[in-house]
């Protein structure tokens, strides 16, 4: 039977308290970059960057070739996964996932190609690119090329996508200083990781598991919404003699994993600055836990980005950017309302440590607050 019954409420500080001990967002821990990744669930790391710096605002003492050298040893990987964007996983994580999230790959290019999907034989799509692939690691733009090649009038950007989701690819590290260029190669996951990557359906529980201990308390469409998968509520169902139930302050019911942190509402949290693409700002359906609905807009843009942000009290309270000109790398610090002196503070000291681990050689460093 559950260890609390949905009786206790559990109040929007109490989840935000919650979420940021997960998160490893109230003080930094010892853990290598494998171990935090696993404990994070995956990072979104369509962007080189990010995936550092979240690392960076997260570990105590984390040097970028600490997770460069996850990289080239292949126990890390950047490949498409959740809501089928690229993250970073574990390789063991890639492995055990990549099957439980291939009906939502799927979905993808249905739901994305509509009709036109129908007119395509995307079984024999997926083969020729997993033999291209299996040659050599490459860019898209060379799979695209390669799929124009098939005839005059073939829109080579529709199968390049079938691809993508079909086929599991990770993209292959360089000497980059942020482990990838601009335009990483794809290769064969099998080929990269010496074993194979299967793509048959698989239940989701183990990933409901997963989630939860990363964002929970939680809702099943909570879990979709970071997931991306659908149909979550029977996997939850039969998980619940195993979970603990809670209510948040509109009456939902929330799920958790019985061990999990829940801090006191009360518990400190620092100065944060998180990274583009967050995973605290993204795993959940309802998201007042972290971001007031009203700022939502200024955080997300028209083309699906999600602007780096900083956190006071546990909660977004602006946006950051760096600027980089001749030798001055300058941290812009854009709060959403008058900062009191003492966040200032916190703010300008751990944003001088922010601007010496992104631009360490830059001669100069500076910070400024624009409203």
């Amino acid at each position: 039977m559950p260890a609390r019954s949905d009786s206790t409420t559990l109040t929007q500080r109490a989840l935000n308290r919650a979420l940021l001990a997960r998160q490893l967002l109230l003080q930094r821990e010892r853990l290598t970059p494998l171990a935090a990744i696993e404990r994070l669930a995956g990072l979104q790391a369509q962007v080189p960057r990010p995936p550092f710096i979240a690392l960076w605002t997260r570990l105590d003492g984390f040097e970028r070739k600490q997770l460069i050298d996850r990289l080239h040893d292949r126990s890390i990987v950047r490949a498409t996964t959740m809501r089928a964007t690229i993250h970073m996983m574990s390789a063991a994580d890639y492995r055990a996932f990549r099957g439980v999230l291939q009906p939502m790959l799927v979905r993808g290019p249905e739901m994305v190609l509509r009709d036109h999907v129908k007119k395509l034989d995307v079984a024999a799509i997926a083969k020729v690119g997993r033999a291209f692939f299996r040659k050599k690691a490459s860019t898209f733009d060379a799979l695209r090329e390669h799929l124009a090649q098939k005839g005059p009038k073939i829109d080579a950007r529709a199968p390049a996508y079938i691809v993508r989701m079909h086929v599991p690819l990770v993209q292959i590290p360089t000497d980059d200083p942020w482990g990838y260029p601009s335009s990483a190669a794809f290769g064969l996951a099998e080929d990269w990781l010496g074993v194979a990557v299967s793509v048959e359906p698989r239940p989701a529980h183990d990933l409901v598991r997963r989630y939860l201990a990363a964002f929970g308390p939680a809702t099943p469409a909570d879990a979709q919404n970071w997931s991306g998968l659908q149909g979550l509520r029977p996997v939850f169902e039969e998980l619940r003699e195993e979970l603990v139930t809670f209510r948040d302050e509109r009456k939902r019911e929330l799920f958790d994993l019985p061990g999990a942190p829940r801090p006191d509402p009360d518990t400190p949290a620092p100065v944060r600055f998180l990274a583009d693409f967050d995973s605290a700002i993204l795993g959940h359906q309802d998201r007042s836990r972290i971001i007031a609905d009203e700022h939502r807009s200024k955080v997300s843009t028209k083309n699906l980005q999600i602007l780096a942000t900083f956190l006071s009290d546990g909660r977004v309270a602006g946006l950051w950017k760096i600027e980089k000109k001749r030798k001055c790398a300058t941290l812009v610090i854009q709060p959403f309302a008058k900062v009191p002196k003492a966040v200032r503070t916190e703010l300008e000291t751990e944003g001088e440590a922010l601007l010496r681990f992104v631009e360490p050689d830059a001669a100069e460093h500076q910070i400024r607050f624009e409203t």
